[in-house]
């Protein structure tokens, strides 16, 4: 950030006392400066000595980088011939799948948008999305069939075999029949800039009402550079994908961001806590993404799952969904001695990034969602007066950098009582900023939260997003 330069920035907090602006301690972030990018060619295009990109941890099957992207390419290809073009809506409604990441790195190279949705909406629910969203085409599989009933979409099956379940469903293809495809080089393909919209995820915002969270190829590009400058990752990483694809939190993590490393992400259909522990021992799993309720029952239980299960690969725990009290860190900790607790905290109108704890030292500063990511600004805000607000002073927290929304579809209103002109976005969580520049969250200033799931869980980890 050029202005930095010329402000008197306090080097422990990050406070601005010119302009009352927290800036990032953290490096800032490498943007492209190419224009013309979308961010499935970004991600492809980034070298790593990675081989396996997927593994589906219940049957074993296993997707190669080079099989991934050549799927990508295919499905693309078919996409195209379909006549998908750039701005175009296409839903997913899926569990975790490791042919989940396909479907939207296809469809965002083509400039078109991935809406995805959770499967265990209901279907008026879904309807309204679809009525929201107006999806020219959707991915799903037979057994969610009739959640799409009456929608009269076109749709492509995930899975090769039909059930009774499709009924009146205009089924155009599968999508194995599609990755048969020999890849078009030649196939239309309409200019796709960052500031375009990639993904439109839907969450309850600041207001309750679900809407449609616009993020663009530079959002998502800022989101991969984050997530890869966050751990510096080692060839042979192994996450275990425990948290929905369909959530902000799982589509930039596990089905686009980790790609960039090169790192292996072994992929649970749902959670289950004993399929979780039998996956880290039997892939050899180095990182643990969950929630606290999560790790709470695996310190409890740490007795018996220490001699049933080897977890002795396990390294690093990313925890989220509430900061962790000092008493949750440390009987971790003393159980698991060989692992460490990362935190963080995000939006789905931040794209899954605020800030987060890198280390263990960071983690234990109790109670904290960690410190800005690289490249955010934040400012505290008396929610009265309007006014900004100083180190160690509560307000609300409004965040701004390269991983902000573009806004909410098709609602300006919801957008402007958001997203002001300056692009500093109003969270709706009441926090303070303390003299090392930690972010402690302490309350919602409306507490309006959809509970159902994942949903609920609004500050979680690597990154983080809220829903």
């Amino acid at each position: 950030m050029a202005e930095n330069m010329s402000l008197a920035i306090d080097p422990r907090s990050g406070f601005c006392r010119s302009n009352s602006t927290f800036y990032s301690k953290r490096k800032p972030i490498p943007l492209p400066k190419n224009h013309s990018l979308d961010v499935t060619t970004f991600i492809s295009a980034r070298a790593h000595h990675g081989k396996v990109a997927f593994i589906d941890a219940a049957t074993g099957r296993h997707l190669t980088f080079s099989e991934l992207w050549r799927a990508v390419d295919s499905v693309a290809t078919c996409l195209s011939d379909m006549g998908i073009r750039k701005g175009h809506v296409v839903l997913l409604l899926s569990p975790n799948s490791i042919f989940f990441p396909i479907v939207c790195l296809s469809v965002m190279s083509l400039g078109a948008i991935i809406t995805t949705t959770n499967p265990l909406n209901t279907a008026n629910e879904i309807g309204k999305q679809v009525a929201d969203s107006k999806p020219v085409l959707a991915f799903t599989i037979p057994q969610l069939l009739p959640k799409l009933a009456g929608s009269a979409i076109p749709i492509v099956l995930l899975e090769d075999h039909l059930s009774s379940q499709a009924g009146e469903a205009k089924i155009v293809t599968t999508l194995h029949q599609m990755m048969k495809r020999e890849p078009s080089g030649s196939r239309v393909r309409d200019r796709v800039n960052q500031d375009d919209t990639a993904t439109l995820l839907y969450s309850s915002g600041t207001t309750g009402a679900s809407k449609g969270v616009v993020s663009s190829h530079r959002n998502l590009i800022a989101m991969v550079q984050t997530v890869i400058n966050r751990f510096s990752i080692e060839v042979g990483e192994k996450f275990i994908c425990t948290v929905p694809m369909f959530h902000i939190y799982g589509l930039v993590a596990f089905a686009t961001g980790l790609l960039a490393s090169g790192s292996t992400v072994i992929v649970l259909s749902k959670f289950e806590m004993h399929d979780m522990l039998s996956t880290i021992e039997k892939y050899r799993a180095t990182y643990l993404p969950l929630v606290p309720p999560i790790l709470v029952a695996m310190v409890n239980a740490a007795d018996q799952i220490r001699k049933k299960y080897d977890l002795s690969s396990l390294h690093s725990a990313l925890s989220g969904g509430a900061p962790l009290s000092k008493e949750v860190i440390e009987g971790f900790l003393e159980k698991y001695p060989n692992v460490k607790i990362l935190q963080g905290y995000g939006l789905t109108e931040s794209t899954g990034i605020g800030a987060s704890t890198d280390s263990l030292e960071e983690s234990r500063k109790y109670g904290t969602a960690g410190m800005l990511s690289p490249s955010m600004e934040a400012k505290v805000v008396d929610p009265d007066s309007g006014k900004a607000l100083n180190v160690n002073q509560t307000g609300e927290l409004r965040l701004r950098g390269p991983s902000v929304m573009k806004g909410y579809f098709s609602n300006p209103e919801a957008t402007t009582s958001t997203l002001d002109s300056d692009g500093w976005l109003r969270t709706g969580d009441l926090c303070y900023i303390d003299e090392d520049g930690f972010i402690f969250i302490v309350d919602r200033l409306k507490e309006l939260i959809k509970y159902k799931g994942y949903q609920s869980l609004r500050h979680c980890s690597f990154p983080t997003r809220k829903s």
